[in-house]
């Protein structure tokens, strides 16, 4: 018996892989959208977390809500110790991790006084510190994207680092004028980010986000009627600086959250269970409007403390 002609023995082997390749691709494409995760249909959220040294705490409390109601974070942004909290939440502390490093942290665990001709002080003690508190050691292994900005010092360009080593972007973030000498990354001096970007809003844009929440700790360095020392005459004209720069970001922001800080020191890392509360206070009352970002149900705020501001309608970053 004669075999089939050639013709009708169906597809040609050397055809049959792409055939198989052909079929593979459709059923992953029907897998994927069939088991897309819920939060890919939401706008991407950026958090945009401001400088306030030990005031910065209440970010803590920000994010604990977040997570704790579910919301989808994106990529965060983060100026001088919103860089810092910022980096330990993206590098994979838990916040019961981050509560804990709160309470523990003072002036002396990153900072130590030195005789120089640029500063006061210098924050070498944090290169062991963050080495020790941080799960990941370069922006690449982060859970979720993150920028830390510093101020290029002989420019004044505020920079975003998002790649390469953490240490050292974090410490230049954190590195406030007058107070703390200068760091040098990759031979470039920097200062703190909060010169060039007091509250993130516009990089964590440029990161990608559709939706940005901006966290800012309003209130001045100093209480008193008069100066106590140097740096309350530094940091209370940055702190007059800052007020008058903020139209730049906050248009840049779609909500901006500003828990009640004015009744903490710069210093006050003593209170750090305090500064968490009126953080989760804040973001708490800010739900219902990050809620229809998202196409859920709103909630009657829980509290009426640290007011959200809504922002103008939000616009592309500069």
């Amino acid at each position: 018996m004669r075999p089939p002609a050639k013709q009708e023995r169906g597809v040609p082997v050397k055809n049959l892989g792409k055939v198989i390749r052909s079929v593979q691709a459709f059923s992953r494409e029907l897998s994927r959208k069939g088991s897309a995760s819920p939060t890919e249909s939401f706008p991407a959220i950026g958090i945009a977390l401001g400088g306030g040294f030990a005031r910065g705490i209440a970010h803590i409390g920000v994010l604990k809500v977040l997570e704790e109601q579910g919301i989808p974070i994106r990529y965060i942004a983060g100026t001088s110790v919103g860089a810092l909290i910022g980096a330990a939440y993206c590098s994979g502390l838990s916040l019961a991790e981050l509560e804990e490093m709160a309470h523990k942290v003072r002036m002396t665990t990153f900072a130590r006084w030195t005789l120089s001709r640029f500063g006061f002080a210098t924050n070498d003690r944090m290169v062991a510190f963050l080495t020790r508190t941080f799960k990941a050691k370069t922006f690449e292994e982060m859970r979720i994207p993150l920028g830390v900005v510093a101020t290029e010092f002989n420019t004044g360009e505020g920079t975003v680092f998002r790649s390469g080593s953490l240490i050292d972007p974090v410490r230049a973030s954190c590195a406030y004028p007058g107070m703390f000498l200068p760091i040098n990354v990759d031979g470039r001096w920097f200062v703190d980010g909060m010169l060039s970007h007091p509250v993130p809003a516009v990089p964590v844009r440029e990161m990608g986000a559709q939706r940005v929440l901006a966290v800012h700790l309003k209130g001045s360095w100093s209480s008193k009627t008069a100066p106590r020392h140097l740096f309350d005459v530094i940091g209370q004209s940055f702190a007059i600086a800052q007020d008058r720069m903020s139209d730049r970001w906050r248009k840049a922001a779609d909500l901006v959250i500003e828990p009640d800080v004015a009744g903490f020191e710069f210093d006050d890392f003593k209170r750090a269970g305090e500064l968490i509360h009126v953080g989760e206070q804040a973001m708490r009352h800010a739900l219902p409007a990050v809620r229809k970002w998202l196409g859920v149900a709103t909630e009657k705020p829980t509290t009426m403390f640290g007011p959200a501001i809504p922002s103008p309608a939000s616009m592309p970053a500069d």
